[in-house]
């Protein structure tokens, strides 16, 4: 006599993708706020070497920034071409966000090498070099682990081995750059606005 057995329910399970980028996420935005709170405690207590407002200038910080949050868009746009199975709009836009990331990096070097030749400003000279290099520096290794991620697959996309059913981990590296790009606006106005 056969038994009948009524099949198990379908229980939901989060995408295992989306669950290890929000942790990663979760434990990266620790690091940083540690850094933050360093930075925003530590203003002021240098006694010597220049100080926030001696040596920060806002107008190229604003122009790096505009690229670097545009670049937010063109991932964006790069994941949605490549939902539509448009490989060209997709690499198009891919290469737009790592060209927008790239001139960030650049920024970020002029500022630095200004600081360094110019101004004397180097991580060891007080507490604001330390702070600053610390904090800056955490999110331009950021952006460059973004970058390498973004044009490792803009690589793999021109050789044609990125098609419609890898958008998922496409995403994935956009969730990672965006993360990057928030992380920005706090360290801008953590060391641009508050800390000058």
């Amino acid at each position: 006599m056969t038994q009948l057995v009524a099949p198990l329910p379908q229980v939901w399970r989060p995408d295992r993708a989306k669950v290890g980028i929000v942790c990663l996420i979760v434990v990266e935005s620790c690091i940083f706020l540690t850094f933050v709170v360093a930075y925003l405690f530590f203003i002021g207590k240098s006694s010597n070497g220049p100080q926030p407002a001696d040596v920060l200038d806002l107008p190229p910080v604003i122009i790096n920034s505009v690229a670097l949050l545009s670049s937010s868009w063109t991932v964006v746009l790069a994941v949605r071409s490549l939902e539509r199975a448009k490989h060209g709009a997709f690499l198009g836009w891919l290469l737009c966000t790592v060209l927008l990331g790239g001139f960030f990096v650049a920024g970020t070097a002029r500022e630095w090498s200004a600081l360094m030749t110019e101004d004397r400003l180097f991580i060891s000279t007080n507490l604001f070099g330390t702070t600053f290099y610390s904090l800056v520096g955490l999110h331009l290794l950021h952006v460059v682990v973004g970058l390498v991620l973004l044009s490792g697959i803009l690589l793999l996309g021109i050789g044609g081995r990125v098609r419609q059913s890898h958008v998922n981990a496409v995403d994935m590296v956009s969730w990672y750059w965006h993360f990057v790009d928030a992380v920005w606006v706090v360290v801008f106005m953590t060391v641009y606005v508050i800390g000058r």
